[in-house]
């Protein structure tokens, strides 16, 4: 018996997406269904190209079609993605971005800008189109870490004579600080309102384009700044960074219930665990907890988010970010590769923020 596109979209309609809990074919997931004889080619239309079920939901996708259509069936899966959005707002503010993504932490030394740099570079390198706000006006450090402190960002003339800033570019993410506005060895000392005014700036007067993710490494604790970024954006939702140890769990709680303020009420993807652990490199196998154990994961717990990744302490994280290169390019470090699954994660919790919870509007905040 011949097969027919019916038979596959069949075939597909038993294979659940993991996270979403529906089938394929009613995610409107599967396009392109081709059949030629017992040749059979189809398209598999993921919510991120950072997808950490790719391979999973094609080997179900083979194995259905095996199972319930023709064992012999020549089956070719094509994967491609098309990114969710998380925004409910119709403003013309950043309109080409799907996703903003506040990256936090409670109190500073934590590694939140390290985090940051190697999860915008890690989310770029999977295929998605990538932005990065330094929100941290006294102490931006993103430019240091992509190598870039003598770059300025240049002006070009958009539509209706207005001239946009046009942010500067390195490793696949476009990226915006204060630092390459003032001398790298100057102070930025400013009142609230003068960095927020700066950070709107950001916000209206830069040509981001298209994006599929915008970073925002926002500084420690909880301050202007962080309700400026709400109230001008549609924040889709916010990462915890913290380290194992008591102080910095106190602070990160802080941190993560200021997002849940019911004024705020921006969700919280998940905590990242930085220095979780530190493994020597002539003992791979060995994990010392310096700081502490497993405060990370009980935070996530406790307060029912996801634990999106535990980094490890590593010599060459701390170089690389020195030497502007950042580890999360260095395909032979382990590092690396934790880089490259957070990014996988914080991509799932977005998908599944995005599939499940309302979409967010910029945050109203009365005096």
């Amino acid at each position: 018996m011949a097969i027919t596109k019916e038979d596959i979209l069949k075939a597909l309609s038993y294979v659940e997406e993991p996270d979403l809990g529906k089938d394929l074919v009613t995610l409107n997931m599967i396009e392109d269904v081709q059949v030629d004889g017992k040749n059979v080619s189809f398209t598999v239309i993921l919510t991120t190209p950072a997808c950490p079920m790719k391979d999973l939901i094609r080997n179900a996708c083979v194995n259905a079609v095996h199972a319930m259509v023709d064992k012999e069936a020549e089956v070719t899966v094509n994967m491609t993605s098309r990114v969710t959005s998380g925004r409910g707002d119709t403003s013309e503010v950043l309109h080409g971005v799907k996703n903003i993504i506040a990256v936090a932490s409670g109190k500073g030394g934590v590694g939140k800008s390290t985090v940051t740099t190697n999860l915008a570079i890690a989310l770029a390198e999977s295929g998605a189109r990538v932005g990065l706000i330094d929100a941290d006006i006294s102490g931006p450090s993103i430019p240091t870490m992509f190598g870039v402190e003598n770059e300025r960002p240049h002006m070009v003339q958009g539509d209706h004579g207005k001239n946009y800033i046009m942010p500067v570019e390195k490793y696949g993410v476009k990226m915006m600080s204060i630092g390459f506005l003032t001398p790298a060895d100057g102070a930025v000392v400013w009142r609230g309102p003068m960095a927020s005014s700066a950070l709107r700036q950001f916000i209206s007067d830069v040509e981001w384009g298209e994006l599929d993710y915008l970073l925002l490494d926002l500084p420690p604790g909880t301050s202007d700044i962080h309700l400026t970024m709400v109230q001008a954006l549609p924040v889709t939702g916010a990462v915890i960074v913290t380290t194992p140890q008591k102080v910095a769990l106190a602070d990160a709680v802080r941190g993560l219930q200021m997002f849940r303020q019911p004024q705020i009420n921006v969700p919280v993807l998940g905590v990242v665990e930085n220095m979780a652990y530190f493994t020597p490199a002539e003992l791979p196998e060995n994990k010392y907890y310096i700081f502490g154990e497993g405060g990370g994961k009980s935070l996530a717990e406790r307060y029912e988010v996801a634990l999106l990744g535990q980094v490890p302490i590593v010599q060459s994280i701390r170089e690389s970010g020195d030497a502007g290169t950042p580890v999360v390019l260095q395909n032979d470090s382990p590092a690396s590769g934790v880089f490259k699954e957070l990014a996988q994660s914080v991509a799932q919790q977005v998908s599944l923020r995005n599939a499940t919870i309302a979409k967010t509007k910029p945050v109203e905040i009365k005096s």
